[in-house]
């Protein structure tokens, strides 16, 4: 006979075991409820392992250009740096010319910008005095003393040129790595009160205090002589430089980075990287501009006159908001 449990025993029992189920499913589903439970309700999330520090908040690019959205109407410094003969296609896109295509996308470039002639001392001659002046070769200043309107001329006692190995102020003759044919300066005969104080050796610390500044690397930094490779890294310290300036860093400060020509193969296509505070980063303009036209925007920017071919030559300040 089998022995029969009471009711009221029966019923303790069942409620035994349904609490010690309760009881169990509990702990083990502990770890993932206290997953579950720092993701909501207001539960603070577990911060970074010991040592660690929690990653940043993502900030800008924190490149030179679009810092601002407007340009000012007029500007206190421009500065030329002036590279040589290279094509576009040797530059824009490749794997040689990190620095230069980094700042192109940081801040702007022309894609349909031209050279005047060859050789080099023409181009120089024309985007500072806005024509070539009948030149054709690369003879030194004996050959061509000129007494033309310039841009140095435009702003007297307000102009630099800073020449990287130079051997002494105003040198009218190649040295080393200094050729003379890439310093336009030492070419305008009007200019030679000024020039042994004005056309100087480039320095570690570049000064971009005048209103108008060109700076010509060496043989070997502006690519004439070394590879693109070699130009870029000089480019990637020397624009940290000018970046870093007071002068930039107040805002008022304009950077064209150019070529004087193309390698004779690419129809004088030339690269050139603008920027200023107020462009927009990634600006690609495919306006026909040419060293005119970096003439006449200049001269526009400081509040000048137009001079030589400058007069008829497209701004390239619409362009790029700057």
């Amino acid at each position: 006979m089998k022995q029969r449990i009471p009711t009221v025993g029966l019923t303790l029992l069942v409620a035994l075991a349904v609490l010690g189920g309760l009881v169990l499913a509990a702990k083990s589903g502990g770890g993932g409820g206290g997953g579950g439970g720092g993701g909501g309700g207001g539960a603070t999330k577990p911060g970074p392992p010991a040592g660690r520090t929690a990653p940043p908040v993502a900030a800008g690019t924190g490149g030179p250009c679009g810092r601002t959205t407007t340009a000012p109407s007029g500007y206190d410094h421009v500065v030329w740096i002036v590279m040589e003969n290279t094509a576009s296609a040797s530059i824009i896109g490749s794997p040689d010319a990190p620095y230069i295509n980094q700042l192109a996308r940081q801040c702007g470039s022309a894609s349909r910008f031209l050279a005047e002639t060859h050789p080099s001392l023409p181009n120089y001659i024309a985007m500072t005095s806005g024509d070539t002046q009948g030149i054709a070769d690369d003879d030194p200043p004996s050959s061509h003393p000129l007494t033309v309107p310039n841009i140095f001329a435009q702003l007297p006692g307000a102009w630099r040129s800073l020449e990287e190995s130079m051997p002494s102020s105003c040198r009218l003759s190649g040295s080393g790595r200094y050729a003379v044919k890439h310093n336009p300066a030492a070419y305008y005969t009007n200019l030679r009160t000024g020039c042994a104080s004005l056309d100087v050796p480039l320095a570690a610390a570049p000064d971009l205090s005048a209103r108008f500044t060109f700076v010509t690397p060496n043989l070997c930094d502006d690519m004439h002589d070394c590879d693109t490779a070699t130009g870029d890294a000089w480019l990637a310290t020397f624009m940290g430089k000018v970046f870093a300036s007071p002068e930039y860093a107040a805002g008022r400060t304009a950077v064209f980075l150019t070529w004087d020509e193309d390698d004779s193969g690419h129809s004088n296509h030339i690269a050139t990287v603008v920027a200023a505070p107020s462009i927009v980063p990634g600006t690609v303009s495919g306006a026909s501009f040419d060293h005119y036209s970096m003439l006449r925007t200049t001269e526009e920017m400081l509040g000048l006159g137009f001079i030589g071919n400058a007069r008829r030559a497209t701004s390239m300040r619409g362009a790029f908001g700057f």
